[in-house]
């Protein structure tokens, strides 16, 4: 790409950017540039910290398993001494045992070691995929070593620790190169230091004994104080103020509650505790939906939320009841979403993104292990039963506390089928069992705040699963920060089970994370009883073309037919292409007939019954890469074909498209 090319996109980038800012934010943006400028000139530094007084008395928050078996954690240990670490689509990635951990291990790439607040960490020509790079310095990894230490006591984990630390803290000086660019990095990784320093035993763990071991334990403090003062110069604020913020301030909360060794832990404390508290109940609705819009998320901002609950109990300052009711409310929102098979739909961005790794089982589950976690911790038994058995994650933070003591008691209630405030509507019927038919609706925004960074332009799509077998999907995200084509087809419409008009999205994008013109949905009517459901809602993402169009979607069930209605009302006055896709779950068997398809996957056998309409096309692809189409991505940057098949229309005027999906 030329130079030319590089600084127009660049340029674009920042006027959409500067577009979904309020004047307060551009005074922020500017302020905190001035403050960047600044600590490049040596102010606002912390580089030589107050000394720590590693006298006070902590009291761990996460305490080891001990009755727990060691193999895996021994085995998981001596993967991470050999330097094999898995990380997305490199599984496992080859970092050594003494990692280089400033290079890009997909592409190879070594980021420079300039000031980090100012180093362009989206430019893949300087940085290589920066989620590559970023992701073995959240230090995952390093709890499995100390897991295997705690369980098995032996030293050489706890060495083969000291020399990956050393080398992180050699490699990686305050405040230069990639690992100090993003306040988000620095609260997880501080997380990660703080599960590892109660696994081994504090400030008390052999690993600092003798002078070397002393050296190493003053230059951790001194890199666990930056990181803390790091993330206070340089929250997340303003239409940046998402899944981040509650990040950042898990991660000084946790520090501070860990680490309380100098003496502005304890306005560190305060602040991050207070902005868990407001983020909490603000970034995620009182009927338990994240406001991101986005599946992923929702587990990701749990695990903040929980992990500093439990760090708040161990210091006898608790977060309120109304706290813990929202926690409960988001765990039941993922208990309402799960299939019997355990299967939740991909709606929105994902990244793979976790806070810690507890539990080393291949078929970890995290959405399952919340609801095991949420079971104990709320006295929910319908969380439990659907979760199916306690998983290690879950055993280790028992391990910590009971995880009852101090929760909200609330009354057992059933599992909700409708999400009013966070968008969501739930048909079908057999709920939890091996009759289960489930369709989740999407009415809800497009994402959080000015940019709605992770939200897809998917306004009423469904999914579909059908004893626990899924039919229609959701596809995922696949890429971020790198492969523009694939990540502006994955979140645009055409990769949804909705309506796309004129091969235009819903919403129109700025950039990777941002869109500066959104689709606004809306729930017109909603009658749910047992034997029958329906739906109504609308959203007007395509009145901003010169023929404005509206798009209404009825969606009924009938469980004495066993079957799915879909209705979707074009109301336009032009002309105008209408696209209907119908992406498809892996090892699905499509027949295209006259106006129908057959799908067949395992035992489950769906018919589609498209009402007859002149001049209708109806296609199937897998696989296609010009246009990209039938592709789903379980996984980030991992991506297979599917079946998707797309129904298009020229219309002329007001016309209506009807589906019966039969069961």
């Amino acid at each position: 790409m030329s130079a030319f090319i590089k600084i127009s996109e660049k340029l674009k980038w920042f006027w959409n950017r500067l577009r979904c800012m309020s004047m307060p934010e551009i005074l922020h943006r500017v302020r905190e540039k001035g403050l960047i400028n600044l600590q490049r000139l040596g102010f606002f530094s912390a580089k030589l910290p107050p000394d720590p007084d590693i006298s006070i008395e902590v009291k761990p928050w996460l305490r080891s398993a001990k009755a727990m078996p060691a193999g895996c954690y021994v085995e998981e240990a001596e993967r991470v001494l050999a330097g094999e670490v898995p990380i997305f689509a490199l599984r496992p990635a080859n970092l050594g045992s003494i990692p280089l951990w400033n290079t890009d291990p997909k592409s190879g790439i070594q980021a420079p070691l300039t000031f980090g607040r100012s180093l362009d960490y989206r430019n893949s020509d300087l940085v290589g995929d920066i989620k590559y790079l970023w992701e073995p310095n959240r230090h995952l990894q390093w709890v499995a070593l100390a897991q295997a230490y705690a369980l098995s006591r032996e030293p050489r984990f706890l060495d083969g620790f000291a020399k990956q630390l050393s080398s992180w803290l050699d490699q990686c000086p305050y405040p230069l190169g990639p690992n100090w660019t993003s306040s988000l990095e620095l609260g997880i990784r501080l997380i990660n230091w703080s599960i590892v320093w109660q696994l081994i035993g504090g400030e008390r763990s052999e690993i600092f004994e003798g002078s070397e071991g002393q050296a190493l334990r003053q230059r951790w403090l001194r890199s666990i104080y930056q990181h803390c003062h790091s993330i206070d110069l340089y929250w997340s604020r303003y239409s940046s103020a998402n899944n981040h913020l509650i990040g950042e301030a898990a991660g000084l909360y946790i520090a501070s509650v860990t680490w309380p060794f100098w003496q502005r832990c304890k306005q560190w404390r305060q602040d991050s505790y207070d902005t868990l508290l407001h983020e909490a109940l603000t970034q995620n609705t009182e009927d338990g939906v994240n406001r991101e819009q986005a599946i992923s998320y929702q587990q990701f901002v749990l695990d903040f939320l929980l992990f500093s609950g439990l760090a708040a109990r161990s210091t006898d300052h608790n977060f309120p009841a109304v706290y813990w009711e929202r926690l409960d409310q988001m765990v039941g929102f993922l208990a309402s979403i799960m299939d019997v098979n355990g299967n939740v739909p991909m709606i929105g961005d994902a990244d793979d993104g976790y806070v810690t790794r507890l539990c080393l089982d291949r078929e970890f589950c995290p959405y399952k292990s919340l609801l095991a976690t949420g079971g104990l911790l709320f006295g929910r038994p319908e969380y439990s039963a659907k979760a199916g058995a306690i998983d290690d994650k879950t055993r280790w933070l028992a391990g910590a506390d009971d995880l009852r003591r101090g929760s909200s008691s609330l009354a057992k209630a059933n599992i909700k089928r409708s999400y009013a405030t966070g968008g969501y509507y739930i048909l079908g019927g057999d709920f939890d069992t091996d009759s289960e038919v489930k369709c989740i609706v999407d009415v809800g925004p497009l994402g959080y705040l000015g940019i709605a960074a992770h939200g897809h332009a998917d306004a009423l799509s469904l999914v579909l699963s059908v004893a626990g077998y899924e039919i229609l999907v959701d596809p995922g995200t696949y890429a971020y920060h790198t492969q523009k084509a694939w990540r502006d087809y994955f979140r645009g419409t055409l990769a949804h089970n909705t309506v796309c008009i004129d091969s235009k999205d819903q919403s129109e994008s700025g950039g990777n994370f941002m869109w500066t013109h959104k689709a606004e949905a809306e729930c017109e009517l909603w009658q749910s009883e047992e034997k029958a459901q329906r739906l109504v809602a609308s959203h007007n993402g395509y009145h901003r073309l010169e023929d404005p169009v509206t798009h209404r979607r009825e969606v009924e069930y009938n469980a004495h037919l066993r079957r799915f209605r879909i209705t979707d009302h074009i109301e336009c006055k032009g002309q105008h292409l209408v696209e209907r896709m119908w992406h498809f779950a892996e090892d699905s068997e499509v027949v295209v007939g006259q106006d129908a398809l057959s799908v067949t996957r395992e035992s489950c056998s769906v018919r589609f019954l498209f009402n007859p309409v002149f001049n209708r096309e109806l296609n199937v692809a897998s696989g296609a890469e010009n246009p990209i189409t039938g592709w789903i991505s379980r996984a980030y940057d991992v991506k297979a074909p599917i079946i998707t098949a797309l129904e298009s229309v020229k219309v002329s005027g007001p016309t209506t498209l009807i589906v019966d999906i039969i069961l």
